[in-house]
C-alpha cells in the first residue's frame, strides 16, 4: 500500500495528516491542508460505530468540548470516551468534511473490541507508554514538552497557516518514523491491532474513493499506516479479539477534563490557553491579557488598562530574553503574576483555574441518542432550572417551596442511583430543618453513571425506587436499612417505603445486638423529622423507631459493663446517638414515657460501679444537661468518681466522659469553678508514678477544647481559683486569692527577684542596676 504525508493527494496516495490530539497548531495545519488538497473523503481516528453520529457535529447546538461515549450494553460501567474540543484536529477535520459535503468516517478499532479488551477503560485508548512529544522535546534540549511544542508548532505561524500546508506533517512524520524505529510499539502492544484495523479501513476507502483521501490520526500512527503490509496479515492480527455489544452517543465534556491532571491520558495542561490560541487569529497575547484583566476585575481586583499594556510588554520582553519565537504560556503567566497579581500566586491560581484550564462545559443537541433515563433527567433539569455547570456552585434550598422541594428530591434520587451531581454541603444539609445546602458540579463521567443506572428504570423516580427496593431486600444489617429509609424519605420514594419498612421490621425483630440497634435508631429518628418537613406519612416508621428505643432501654445497661477501652469509647458514642434520637422521637411520634424511661437508663449507668468510667461520666453529664440531676446528687457522683479510692485511670475515663470531646465540657468547667476545683484537686493528687498512665487520656480530653477555652481554664488554674473553689472559700472574696499569705511559697521567689533586680552581684549575668 502506497501512502504519503506531503504533496498533492492525487499523485502519491492517501494524504496522512499526523497530529497531536487537542493541538491548536495541528488543527490550523489540518484546516490549511484540507483547504489545499480538497480530498474526496476524510478518515478520522475514532470508533467506527460513531459514524452515524458524525452529522450531529454540524448541528449549531453542538458546542465543544464534547465527547463520544461508548459503553457496553450489558455492562454500562464499562465505558470509554473520545473527547474533542473546538481546537482538536479531528473535530476540525469532521467539521470541514461536513461543511464541504465530503464523506467522513472513523477508522480506529471499533469500540466493541476496545471495551472488551480493556478491564477498566478510562479515557482515550490511543495513548502509548512512550510520550513522543516528550522524547522529541528532550532530544531538542527542552525540559518541558509543552514549551517545545509551542515553539515548534503553536508559535511557528501564530497569525495564520504556514506557507506550505504540508510541511508540518512531513516533519512530524519523519520524526515519528525515527521514534518508531527506536521504540517499536512504544510499550503498547494493542497499537499493532489498532493500526491493522486502520490499514484495512484505509484500503476500503481507497477502493471507493481512490487515492484522493485525507487521513487525520495521531502522528505516532503515521509510520504504521505508511508501512506496506498485506490484507491477510492485518486480518490475522484482528482474528480472535473479544467483542461486546456497545452503544455510542455524544455527551458534554469540559476543559477541566481535557487537562492532563484529570487522569485523562491524552490530555493537555492548558486547554483554555490552547482554545484561545486557536480562536484568536491576531494579537493573541494582547487579547489574552485583556481577558485576564476582565476576569480579575470581576473578582474585585484593581486592574487597569495600564496593567494590561505593561503585562504585554513584559511577556514580549521575556520571550526575547528566553530566545522564544513568540510569548508562550510561561511568559504570559510570569507577566500576569508580576504586573496584575503583584507577585502573588493566590490570584494567579484563579487565573489558572478559570482561564488557563478553563471551566467550559460543552453542549449536545437533543437529537443525540441517549438512554431514556438521561432524557428524563434532562427534562427535569430544564423544568427545575438546574442547569449542569462545570464550575462548582452552592445551591441553597428552602423545602417549604415546591420548586426547591422538587430539586431536593431529584438530587437525593440521583445520589441513591450513584450519580453524584450534587453533594450535601458539610454541616448544613441533613439537619432535618426546612433548608438544605448543596454543592453542584457536573462531571462528564456522570454520563456513564446515568447509563449504568438505566438498568433500574427509564425515569429517575422509577429507577431510584427500584434501586431502593433492591437494596432493602438484599440488606443484611439493620443500620443499612435504617439509612436506606432515611434516604427514601429524603428522595420522596413513597412507593419504595413499604418494601423498606418490611425489611426494617424483619431485621429489627431478629437483631438482638444492642450495638446494632443503637446504630440504627438515630437514622430512624432523623427520618421521622425529615418526614415532618416533607409532609410524608411516617406512622409505620415511628412505630418501628419507638420499638427499637424500648429494646435499647432494656438491653443497654447490661451491655455497658466490663468493657475494654475501645469498646467503652464506641458505646459512649452510641449512648450519645440514642440520647439525641430519643429527643427527636419524643417530639415526632406518640411515645408516652420514652424520655422518662431513657432518663432512668442514664441514672443506672451513672451509678453502677461495674459500668466503665467513660460511660458513667457521660451518663452523668447527659442527666445534668437535661436538668434531671439534683445539685446534691451531681456533687455526690462527681465526688465518688474523683475520690482518692478511685483508680486514677478510672477517674480520668470518667472525666473524659463527663467533660470530654466537643460536648461543651470546657465551658462547663469555665463557668462552674467548683467542678473545676474538684478536677484540679484530683489531678494534683495523682501519684507521680501513675501520672504518666493517665496523661494520654487527659490530653485527649482537653485537647478537644477550643484554644480560647483552654487558655481561660489555664488562667483560672494559674490564679488558684480552682483550689479556692475546692476548699469552699468565701464566695464574696476576690476570685483567685487564698485566705491568707503563704510565707513559704512567697519566700521561694525571693532569690529570683533579687537576681532580676540585680541585688546579687555574684550571680552570673547579674547587674548592679
Amino acid at each position: 500500500m502506497t501512502v504519503r504525508t506531503t504533496g498533492p493527494a492525487v499523485s502519491g496516495g492517501p494524504l496522512l495528516l499526523g497530529v497531536r490530539h487537542h493541538g491548536p497548531g495541528s488543527a490550523r495545519a489540518v484546516l490549511a491542508a484540507l483547504d489545499s488538497a480538497r480530498p474526496r473523503a476524510v478518515l478520522v481516528e475514532g470508533p467506527p460505530e460513531g459514524d452515524a453520529l458524525l452529522p450531529l457535529a454540524a448541528d449549531e447546538r453542538m458546542r465543544p468540548p464534547v465527547a463520544l461515549l461508548a459503553h457496553a450494553v450489558d455492562d454500562p460501567g464499562r465505558a470509554a470516551f473520545w473527547p474533542l474540543a473546538d481546537f482538536s484536529p479531528e473535530w476540525v477535520a469532521i467539521r470541514w468534511a461536513l461543511a464541504h459535503q465530503v464523506p467522513v468516517r472513523f477508522m480506529d478499532l471499533p469500540a466493541a473490541h476496545t471495551l472488551a479488551m480493556t478491564e477498566q477503560p478510562a479515557g482515550r485508548p490511543e495513548e502509548t507508554a512512550v510520550d513522543p512529544i516528550g522524547v522529541l522535546a528532550a532530544t531538542a534540549g527542552y525540559d518541558d514538552p509543552e514549551r517545545w511544542w509551542e515553539d515548534v508548532v503553536e508559535h511557528r505561524a501564530p497569525d495564520g497557516a504556514p506557507a506550505d500546508p504540508q510541511a508540518p506533517f512531513a516533519a512530524l512524520a519523519e520524526a515519528m518514523t525515527a521514534l518508531r524505529e527506536a521504540y517499536g510499539d512504544g510499550g503498547q502492544p494493542r497499537d499493532a491491532v489498532r493500526e491493522a484495523h486502520m490499514r484495512i479501513q484505509l484500503r476500503t476507502a481507497r477502493k471507493e474513493f481512490g487515492d484522493d483521501i485525507a487521513v487525520v490520526c495521531g502522528a505516532w500512527h503515521v509510520p504504521a499506516l505508511a508501512t506496506r503490509t498485506t490484507l491477510a496479515a492485518d486480518r490475522a492480527l484482528l482474528k480472535g479479539i473479544p467483542k461486546v455489544r456497545t452503544e455510542l452517543t455524544w455527551v458534554p465534556w469540559t476543559h477541566r477534563r481535557l487537562a492532563r491532571y484529570s487522569g485523562y491520558g491524552a490530555g493537555i495542561d492548558s486547554p483554555g490557553w490552547y482554545g484561545h490560541l486557536f480562536g484568536v487569529r491576531d494579537r493573541p497575547v494582547e487579547r489574552w491579557m485583556t481577558k485576564v484583566a476582565g476576569m480579575l476585575r470581576d473578582e474585585d481586583r484593581p486592574v487597569s488598562s495600564a496593567h494590561v499594556i505593561e503585562s504585554v510588554r513584559l511577556a514580549v520582553t521575556l520571550a526575547a530574553v528566553r530566545d522564544r519565537p513568540f510569548p508562550g504560556l510561561a511568559e504570559v503567566t510570569d507577566a500576569v503574576r508580576a504586573v496584575m497579581c503583584e507577585g502573588s500566586d493566590v490570584p494567579l491560581a484563579l487565573v489558572h483555574a478559570r482561564l488557563v484550564v478553563g471551566e467550559t462545559l460543552g453542549e449536545v443537541p437533543d437529537t443525540a441518542p441517549a438512554v431514556p433515563l438521561q432524557r428524563d433527567l434532562t427534562r427535569q433539569q430544564r423544568t427545575l432550572r438546574l442547569r449542569p455547570e462545570a464550575r462548582e456552585r452552592e445551591l441553597g434550598l428552602d423545602l417549604r417551596k415546591d420548586s426547591d422541594a422538587a430539586r431536593s428530591r431529584l438530587l437525593h434520587r440521583l445520589r441513591l442511583l450513584g450519580v453524584g451531581w450534587g453533594e450535601p454541603a458539610a454541616g448544613r444539609a441533613g439537619t432535618g430543618t426546612f433548608r438544605e445546602s448543596w454543592r453542584l458540579r457536573w462531571e462528564p463521567e456522570l454520563s456513564v453513571r446515568i447509563a449504568e443506572a438505566g438498568v433500574w428504570g427509564t425515569t429517575v423516580l422509577s429507577a431510584a425506587t427500584a434501586r431502593a427496593e433492591s437494596e432493602a431486600v438484599s440488606a443484611t444489617a439493620l443500620a443499612e436499612v435504617t439509612a436506606l429509609a432515611e434516604r427514601c424519605l429524603l428522595a420522596g420514594l413513597t412507593e419504595a417505603l413499604p418494601v423498606v419498612m418490611k425489611a426494617l421490621a424483619d431485621l429489627a425483630a431478629l437483631d438482638a445486638d444492642v450495638g446494632r440497634l443503637a446504630d440504627a435508631l438515630p437514622a430512624l429518628a432523623r427520618s421521622l423529622r425529615y418526614g415532618d418537613v416533607r409532609s410524608t406519612d411516617t406512622a409505620a416508621l415511628g412505630e418501628v423507631a419507638v420499638g427499637l428505643a424500648e429494646r435499647i432501654c432494656v438491653a443497654l445497661p447490661p451491655a455497658c459493663t466490663h468493657l475494654d477501652a475501645d469498646g467503652a469509647a464506641e458505646l459512649r458514642h452510641r449512648v450519645d446517638g440514642v440520647h439525641t434520637a430519643v429527643g427527636l422521637l419524643a417530639g415526632a411520634v406518640p411515645a408516652d414515657g420514652l424520655r422518662e424511661r431513657w432518663a432512668e437508663v442514664l441514672r443506672k449507668l451513672s451509678a453502677r460501679d461495674t459500668v466503665t468510667g467513660v460511660i458513667r461520666g457521660r451518663a452523668t453529664r447527659l442527666l445534668l444537661d437535661e436538668g434531671r440531676l439534683a445539685e446534691e446528687e451531681a456533687a455526690r457522683l462527681i465526688g465518688l468518681a474523683l475520690s482518692p479510692g478511685t483508680p486514677p485511670a478510672d477517674a480520668a475515663a470518667w472525666i473524659e466522659g463527663f467533660v470530654g470531646g466537643a460536648s461543651g465540657g470546657g465551658m462547663l468547667l469555665v463557668h462552674d469553678e467548683r467542678l473545676l476545683g474538684l478536677v484540679d484537686a484530683w489531678l494534683t493528687g495523682v501519684p507521680a508514678d501513675l501520672f504518666t498512665d493517665v496523661l494520654p487520656l487527659l490530653r485527649r480530653t482537653f485537647s478537644a477544647y477550643e484554644a480560647g477555652v483552654r487558655r481561660t481554664l489555664g488562667e483560672l488554674v494559674r490564679r488558684g481559683s480552682a483550689h479556692e473553689a475546692a476548699r469552699g472559700a468565701d464566695p464574696a472574696g476576690a476570685p483567685g486569692f487564698g485566705a491568707g499569705l503563704d510565707e513559704e511559697r512567697a519566700d521561694a521567689v525571693v532569690p529570683v527577684l533579687r537576681l532580676l533586680l540585680g541585688l546579687d552581684h555574684g550571680a552570673t549575668g547579674a547587674t548592679t542596676r
